[in-house]
Order: structure tokens, then sequence, then C-alpha cells
């Protein structure tokens, strides 16, 4: 079956398994964007809390080792509940390019 042909329900259940459920808490750094977890280990973190809707700021540490003490095995159990690609859905690797002109190094 096609992934457009997929039910809406069957849909619906995947998306909600990747969602973080309400209470699950992350942590954030707190100068403006995302970033990585491993830029400036050493700076202030928030810790998010997500509400159903969005993220909510619940908190600060002092650090990433703190922040992520805090907020427990979420991030880990958020990761786990996403699934990994079947083989069989990737696509197909493209024919190699062949020049339809030949190439003559000059000189040759």
């Amino acid at each position: 079956m096609a992934e457009q042909d997929e039910p809406l329900e069957n849909w619906a259940a995947r998306r909600d398994a990747r969602r973080p459920r309400v209470g699950e808490q992350r942590p954030a750094p707190l100068a403006g964007e995302l970033r990585g977890a491993h830029v400036a280990p050493d700076a202030p973190r928030g810790v998010e809390v997500w509400d159903g809707q969005a993220w909510v700021p619940s908190g600060a540490a002092l650090d990433r080792h703190a922040a992520t003490a805090e907020t427990g095995g979420d991030t880990t159990a958020r990761a786990e509940r996403v699934p990994l690609p079947v083989f069989g859905r990737l696509p197909k690797m493209p024919e190699p390019y062949w020049p339809t002109i030949p190439f003559h190094r000059p000189g040759s």
C-alpha cells in the first residue's frame, strides 16, 4: 500500500506516537535558538514541559548535566518511540550518470 493510500486512523496513530506526552520535559538552551546538547555544555539551560500544545518553560539548571538529570529519561523515551525506516521503503539507487557526448582530453 502506498503511503498516500494509508488510512487516516493509521497516520494519526503514528503521528501521536511520535509526539511528546503531556508533562514530558526537555532541556533547552537559554540563549535564543535551539542548538545541539554538545554546544556549550557548561552554559545554563532551561527546563521545558510539554502542555499538550507547546513547550512551556518550567525551570532552569546550571549546566547541561544538571538539566539532563532534572528531565530524567524523557528525552530517551521520546527517541525510542520514533520508528526507523523500513529498508523496502527506501528509494531505489539512481542510475550512474554517463555523459552522452564523449569527453576527450586536449593533447591526447
